[in-house]
């Protein structure tokens, strides 16, 4: 959802840009015309003014307006390349009087509320109006469905923590922000971006040309690949393919480098900050406490959290690590309460154990949490360390002897986790 422009169908499919030709956009939805192009935006052509620069295929082909009549805007093409049906058209400055969701983007939003869908991204964001808007209509349709609000427009930097603390997630959509922005100041902004997820503890994703090269070529670029590490470490929930894996020549071999460079990221990343454990925990038990989870503690709660179970969860990451504990387990039937572990970044792995599917499936998101189905009920402690016990055996996570611990609430009245229980296999 949200007002990503397009080209529309092009002759062939493709078309190449000259440097210095003319090209066209006209009024409709599709045009036969040689060097003319059609958009999703019908009000394209009023809009525009001469001098604007338009930017296509994610900034790789550029243009600037030199005419407009009351049917068409003519353009010089300032940097050529091949352009393809349906890419993205950027507007890079320009305002538009286009609608934060169109009607098309109403009913895409209501079919995914009625088809179950875990995740409804929003993409140009301009404002937390918008971000409220689309998750106002979910929740009337019974949609559980978290909102991602796309970073892609300068506006959005701009009005940034409203809008993160808006959203259930984000994502930082470099493509069309390196468009829309200085591409300069892209690593700096992803950074920003990255660190105030951190603060509303929002998971956030980073994307587009992550590893862009394996679109044809079977080995990343070595920059490709620090860049995946690089977002890892600066707080990445997530990393996202999108042409490498929607029109490349290796999908699956992408995704398994990606998987490798993410596994080997974290392995060294995990040992650090064991190491630097280890050596707190050698200082006397004091310095392990007082070190915590190694991060700054969050400013804001996640939405929904009690104060209470905040707490719980920062002192639960600081007993498993003094304890050398394998696992915390997190029982959560929103998944809120994985969502406040995950940002801790702990050393120590976590499951996310939850009745709820759709949970579960959102959990898989979260930076460090396995999900897991089990039944989550605070009469039956017993039950569910049972079954993550035997889950973690079969799994090869657990050894007799190895310490867990679990959050989860006692149903005492207290407004929520209130409970952070250790247990040995």
């Amino acid at each position: 959802a949200g007002p990503k422009i397009r080209l529309g169908e092009l002759p062939g499919g493709a078309v190449e840009c000259v440097e210095g030709e003319i090209l066209r956009f006209v009024r409709g939805e599709e045009t036969a015309e040689a060097g003319a192009f059609t958009v999703t935006y019908a009000r394209l052509v009023d809009e525009l003014a001469v001098g604007d620069p338009v930017m296509l295929a994610d900034g790789t082909i550029s243009l600037v307006v030199e005419a407009r009549t009351s049917d068409e805007v003519r353009c010089r093409v300032v940097q050529g390349g091949v352009v393809r049906s349906r890419q993205g058209v950027n507007l890079p400055g320009v305002k538009l009087s286009v609608a934060a969701m169109s009607a098309t983007d109403w009913q895409h939003a209501e079919w995914a509320a009625a088809a179950g869908a875990d995740f409804v991204s929003l993409s140009f964001v301009r404002s937390a109006v918008e971000v409220k808007l689309l998750k106002e209509l979910l929740r009337t349709r019974g949609s559980k469905a978290r909102v991602v609000a796309k970073i892609e427009k300068r506006e959005a930097i701009d009005g940034l923590e409203a809008i993160v603390e808006a959203a259930d997630a984000v994502m930082v959509a470099r493509g069309d922000l390196g468009v829309e922005t200085d591409v300069a100041s892209m690593p700096m902004v992803q950074k920003r971006v990255i660190r105030t997820c951190q603060r509303y503890q929002k998971p956030v994703i980073v994307a587009t040309q992550m590893l862009d090269s394996m679109q044809h070529a079977r080995r990343p670029t070595r920059a490709e690949t620090t860049d995946v590490a690089n977002a890892i470490l600066d707080g990445a929930d997530a990393c996202m393919l999108s042409g490498e894996t929607a029109i490349g020549d290796h999908p699956r071999l992408v995704v398994e480098m990606m998987r490798r460079i993410a596994s080997a990221t974290e392995e060294q990343y995990l040992h650090d900050r064991r190491q630097v454990l280890g050596e707190l925990l050698g200082r006397g038990r004091a310095s392990a406490v007082s070190a915590g989870e190694f991060l700054p503690a969050p400013e804001f709660l996640v939405d929904g959290l009690h104060p209470i179970t905040q707490a719980v969860v920062d002192g639960a990451g600081r007993i498993a690590a003094e304890l050398d504990a394998k696992l915390v387990v997190v029982a959560s039937r929103t998944g809120v309460t994985a969502i406040a572990r995950s940002k801790r970044r702990g050393a120590v792995p976590t499951v996310g154990v939850s009745d709820e599917p759709a949970t579960l499936r959102q959990m898989a998101l979260y930076w460090g949490v396995t999900p897991l189905a089990a039944v989550v009920a605070t009469a039956d402690t017993g039950g569910l360390l049972e079954h993550v016990c035997e889950w973690g055996l079969a799994a090869g996570r657990l050894r007799r002897g190895d310490r867990i611990l679990l959050v989860a609430g006692t149903g005492f009245g207290a407004g929520g986790h209130n409970m952070a229980l250790v247990h040995e296999v």
